[in-house]
């Protein structure tokens, strides 16, 4: 059992009743716990009240993992026993409050981002980056993992005040109830504000592609230069991937981020919740659409194109909705489905060239 001091230091860490009561709940209250601070190849870096070891899993949990959640992810709370003074093995995971996880469009399983976090910071650059659809993208991830998402609006160095207060009103007309948060890593503008929003135990992600400035901004939060950075690539304006682990880092004022690699694809991992979330006006009037089983696509008596058509849900923003849907869709088909599908398209591809060779003269 811990005493108070424990339980001030794990706090410190992130720890909450939450994650006390299932510990109490495994009966798992007699080994000493972690947290999970960064994650290599077969081996993971966690953090207790002690200190920090490199910890590996053992091979039961190998043996019964069925899928990648399975496994730790950077953020989760685990049962550890010492080895020596540097090393630990992992017995057990805690159950998660919450879960970040993305889905890539070649493989099956999905990939968890970070677990336990309490906001998302979705960040994109004012420049290149600058998209309403992939913010929606990533609140969608955030609210199927009951996580809050905030956005960081981010080099505002590069543009003009007024540019920049289009954008945020641009912002606030798409999503009316969002945290903004306007920052330059250059110039520092925005970054009291940001350390003043993150609270001591809490834990914030930082999402966003490659070169946005995630690990710029938390150097600057860590007052000093922790993460290796680069500048961006002068002859694609991309990223360069400088972030190449995830990774949480614990601020002077109590607060902990996580940073992550930049990433180009936000594939939706069975997030039928999440986009309901999101796009709650166009579930609720799809309740008022004459056919149940309606797609918002082409049917007669949809009340979602109705909307649409009068103006009462933003065109960008149902074209996304639409979008998303398909591709939860899609990946929430097997393997076998996949390939079946591919085939019939092939088939019906096959036949459309036959029947066009038989109409040419």
């Amino acid at each position: 059992m811990l005493n108070e001091t424990e339980k001030i230091k794990l706090k410190d860490l992130g720890y909450n009743e939450f994650f006390e009561f299932n510990r109490k709940d495994l009966e798992v209250t007699e080994y000493p716990i972690a947290r999970v601070i960064a994650e290599y190849k077969e081996a993971y870096r966690v953090r207790s009240i002690e200190g920090e070891y490199l910890a590996k899993i053992t091979g039961k949990q190998i043996f019964n993992a069925e899928k990648r959640e399975d496994y730790p992810a950077v953020g989760d709370w685990v049962v550890i026993t010492g080895l020596d003074g540097e090393r630990a093995v992992i017995h057990k995971v805690l159950p998660r409050k919450t879960i970040l996880k993305k889905k890539y469009s070649d493989k099956q399983d999905t990939q968890v981002i970070a677990a336990n976090i309490d906001i998302a910071f979705v960040i994109e650059s004012v420049d290149r980056d600058y998209n309403l659809n992939r913010f929606e993208r990533y609140f969608v991830l955030a609210s199927e993992g009951k996580i809050k998402p905030a956005i960081i609006l981010n080099k505002i160095d590069l543009i003009s005040e007024e540019d920049l207060n289009l954008r945020i009103a641009e912002i606030r007309n798409r999503f009316s109830d969002i945290d903004i948060i306007p920052t330059s890593a250059i110039t520092e503008q925005g970054l009291n504000e940001l350390l003043n929003y993150i609270e001591r135990g809490k834990t914030y992600c930082f999402l966003g592609s490659s070169g946005v400035g995630k690990s710029s901004l938390i150097n600057k939060l860590l007052r000093k230069d922790e993460i290796r950075t680069q500048e961006i690539s002068g002859s694609t304006g991309r990223g360069k991937h400088t972030t190449v682990t995830r990774e949480m880092y614990f601020l002077e004022t109590g607060g902990i981020v996580i940073d992550n690699p930049g990433t180009r694809e936000v594939g939706i991992a069975a997030a039928s919740a999440g986009i309901e979330n999101i796009f709650d006006e166009i579930a609720l009037l799809s309740r008022k659409c004459k056919y149940t089983d309606c797609t918002h696509a082409h049917e007669p008596g949809c009340a979602v194109l109705k909307a649409v058509e009068d103006k009462k849900i933003d065109e960008n923003r149902y074209r996304n909705y639409i979008k998303l849907k398909k591709e939860n869709k899609y990946y929430r088909m097997t393997d076998l489905e996949k390939r079946e599908k591919d085939r019939k398209f092939g088939k019906f591809v096959k036949k459309a060239l036959e029947q066009l060779k038989e109409i040419k003269p």
